[in-house]
């Protein structure tokens, strides 16, 4: 299902990537001339980059970033001073005492690694939503400037997703009938 979902994405690309190139090497004609459609993309990383509010969003998650790191840092120093005592005073201990402090250093070593996964996947869940907070804020903004400037379509450059489309360029039903269509003539035969 997934590989489906992943082939489809891409055949969506390329579709939206050649009938971009397309447009572009059409001659330049006005804007207002009837039925010309105009495409604009969005790059959603550099808004980001170089937007107050994506500024503020990625220097939050370096604030956070920073926390869960000197956390992981003291977990570090402290397996680290766990195992030298392990390799300094281990071959002085009892057996039983050295596989305890084995024993506490390997629960330590998981329970570390463990953190860290938890925070690389906390890390993700708050990139995500604060992505989708700007983005949201966006699509507003997005569409006002599509109608004012008089596009029908305004795509994501790099994943090529539909931020805004005029209601005139929507195909769907168009396609459904079709398809629809096709799929009763398959039927009957």
């Amino acid at each position: 299902m997934r590989g489906a979902h992943v082939r489809s994405v891409l055949v969506v690309a390329a579709l939206a990537a050649s009938v971009t190139a397309a447009w572009a090497q059409a001659p330049a004609a006005p804007a207002a001339a009837a039925g010309a459609t105009r495409v604009g993309f969005i790059d959603v990383q550099r808004v980001l980059a170089r937007s107050a509010a994506g500024v503020a969003a990625r220097e939050q998650l370096e604030r956070e970033r920073g926390t869960m790191q000197r956390e992981m840092d003291g977990k570090r120093k402290e397996l680290e001073s766990l195992r030298d005592e392990l390799e300094k005073k281990g071959p002085l201990m009892t057996a039983d005492a050295r596989r305890e402090k084995q024993d506490a250093f390997e629960r330590k070593r998981r329970d570390a690694a463990r953190l860290a996964d938890d925070f690389q996947k906390e890390l993700e869940k708050k990139e995500q939503a604060l992505l989708q907070h700007v983005l949201q804020a966006l699509s507003g903004i997005i569409a006002r400037v599509g109608k004012e400037r008089g596009y029908h379509i305004i795509v994501e450059k790099r994943g090529a997703m539909v931020l805004y489309a005029s209601a005139d360029a929507d195909l769907t039903d168009e396609v459904i009938r079709a398809y629809d269509q096709q799929a009763g003539t398959k039927g009957k035969k």
